[in-house]
């Protein structure tokens, strides 16, 4: 990044990856300076107070209806996919052509649906039930998603592999690493965990997604990202999340 050019900064919920990952991982590949500012504490201008701070701001695009939210000198924008379209030209982590972009943009929604599928297999009914109010309709949704919803969005992806002509398998989106690479990697990391019953009996399926998940997480600046304290273990407050009675 040039000497003097504004720092990313990225505004998510402090202890949890959820959706905010997405973001952290493009920025850790790039190799990029950027504040965690939610991680910050208050004397720094940080904590859940600058969250709140830039949802509820009104000029420069807000207000905001839900994190993540990313401020890029006078360029402030929130969700997933808004955010890795914005940074995925400025960090070389998408093609050059216009084509391509569209298609990065269109397989990063895609991905964005499956995440809130993942995410309302515990919490069905409403969010603001705790998953101990709703574990009946949690198990059923599952079944579901396990039988359903994962075969169907991971053979898609797989075949987005498969049949990207630049790729050779290996990339989604053109002949090098791009965010939506980097999006696949954490949900398939984030299945791993939620579901990793699930998951193993259909990786054998899934050979290509396998090795980008391996493939993605041995990339140096990723591998160092994920051996540091930046990197927040999966838990059970985040999109992913393991309960075994979910994932027989």
């Amino acid at each position: 990044m040039p000497t003097g050019a504004p720092t990313y900064e990225l505004f998510y919920w402090p202890s949890i990856q959820g959706r905010g990952e997405f973001v952290r991982l493009t920025l850790e590949a790039a190799g990029v300076p950027y504040v965690d500012v939610a991680r910050l504490s208050a004397e720094q201008g940080g904590g859940v107070q600058a969250l709140a701070a830039i949802l509820a701001k009104v000029d420069g695009g807000g207000p905001f209806f839900a994190p993540p939210v990313l401020r890029h000198g006078a360029v402030t924008l929130s969700q997933t996919a808004a955010i890795l379209q914005y940074l995925g030209p400025r960090l070389g982590l998408v093609p050059d052509d216009e084509a391509s972009r569209l298609q990065a943009n269109h397989l990063q929604l895609t991905i964005a649906d499956f995440v809130l599928e993942t995410h309302d297999t515990h919490h069905p009914i409403a969010s603001s039930l705790y998953y101990e109010d709703q574990k009946p309709e949690a198990r059923r949704r599952s079944e579901l998603f396990i039988t359903s919803r994962i075969p169907k969005y991971l053979g898609y992806f797989e075949r987005v592999l498969e049949t990207n002509p630049a790729g050779g398998g290996r990339h989604a989106v053109g002949s090098a690493l791009s965010y939506v690479d980097l999006s696949l990697f954490q949900v398939m990391a984030g299945l791993g965990y939620a579901f990793p019953r699930a998951l193993s009996r259909i990786s054998s399926r899934l050979s290509h997604l396998v090795a980008l998940r391996d493939r993605v997480a041995a990339e140096p600046a990723i591998a160092s990202y994920l051996a540091s304290s930046r990197r927040l273990p999966f838990d059970l407050q985040g999109i992913f999340r393991h309960y075994p009675e979910l994932d027989p």
